[in-house]
This record gives C-alpha cells, structure tokens and sequence, in this order.
C-alpha cells in the first residue's frame, strides 16, 4: 500500500505544506471531541504508524511522541461538551478540525479531512473516507488525536472515579451506562447523548 499516494498527488499539484486531519471522540457520552492536523515531511513514512482504532494504547502513545518530534508542524484542538451540545457534535468537530489546521505553527496550503464531510478551512482540500488507514498524514493525526483525548479522558477518571472513564475513555460500554443509572450524570457528560439512557 503506497502511504503518500494522496501527499504526493498534492505535492504533484504545486501544494508545499500538506497537512492530514483526524478527530477522536465523536461517538462517546462523555468528555470532549479532539482534532490533530500534521504535516509530515515530504517522503516521510513513520514505521508502525496506522489507524489509531487498529494499534494498542502503548503502541500509540509511543508514536506519539515519534510523530511530535518527526512532524513539520502539528496542532491539537478541542471541543468542550457546552460546545458539543450548543452546535450538536458534528459541527463541534468541524469547528475542531478546524482550529487545529489553523492552530499549525506552519501554515498548511493544503488539507486532507478524514470521512466524508470538509470543515470551514480558507484553504483547498479533500475528504478522504477511512483516511486515517490510507494517508501517512491523517493516519499520524488520528494517534495524535486519539492519545490526546485518552488522557484528558484519564484526568476526569481521576476527577469523577465511580464512572471508570480510565477504561472506557467515555464510550457507551455496559460497565459506563450502569454507572450512569446509579450515580446520574457528571459535568463532562454530553446530556444530548444520554437522552435513550436516562429516560
């Protein structure tokens, strides 16, 4: 499988900063959605690296850093639940994906979006689905964005213990809806999405 087919198309184009683009968090009941862009330098393939949802915990946090330190630039953004829930979650990721481009100390020309719908960029781009398992770059911001959002999520595991968010990073797993029928919602809990839950 050839990582930088879509990179390399761009370069091919004239485009110079390329960055991938991936969110983390769209689907859970608690805690924020997070977005990384990346650009990677040009030819650049980081051994191991894959669809964040594919790798271990370890394996990603050790990437982690590999892509930090690799990267031509990278930005992390957040969108908090009141955010989530003022916009509704997909134009909070947008809003996110957004930030993050924005937020690269490198200014990208050019934006690959993971899925299927384009954010408010003012520069060019393309969506490409299941991205993060076919671009170097978008698959680097889905680890990124993935162990970002996993420890924010460990934190508020600390902060609201009777939940066990240190497991499910806030997903809907039987262990999270039990906890949620006993003790009721917490503050980082995204009301909009507990409605089926707590009837």
């Amino acid at each position: 499988m050839d990582w930088l087919l879509y990179e390399n198309s761009a370069y091919e184009k004239g485009f110079e900063f390329v960055c991938g683009v991936d969110e983390a968090g769209r689907g859970p009941l608690a805690g924020p959605v997070c977005a990384a862009a990346v650009i990677l330098p040009k030819d650049l393939i980081i051994e191991g690296v894959n669809d964040s949802k594919k790798l271990t915990e370890k394996k990603r946090e050790a990437l982690f850093d590999v892509i930090c330190d690799s990267a031509v630039a990278y930005s992390i953004a957040f969108a908090d639940v009141e955010e989530i829930e003022n916009v509704n979650i997909l134009r909070a990721t947008m809003n996110t994906m957004k930030r993050a481009v924005e937020g690269l100390p490198v200014k990208a020309d050019f934006a690959f979006i993971d899925g299927n719908t384009f954010p408010p960029l003012e520069i060019q781009g393309e969506c490409i689905v299941k991205g993060d398992a076919k671009s170097m770059s978008v698959a680097c911001a889905s680890i990124l964005a993935k162990v970002s959002r996993d420890r924010l999520m460990l934190e508020y595991a600390k902060e609201y213990p009777q939940y066990g968010f240190e497991k499910h990073k806030g997903y809907g797993t039987k262990v999270h809806r039990e906890a949620l029928l006993e003790y009721g919602p917490s503050p980082v809990h995204r009301p909009s999405f507990l409605k089926k839950i707590l009837k």
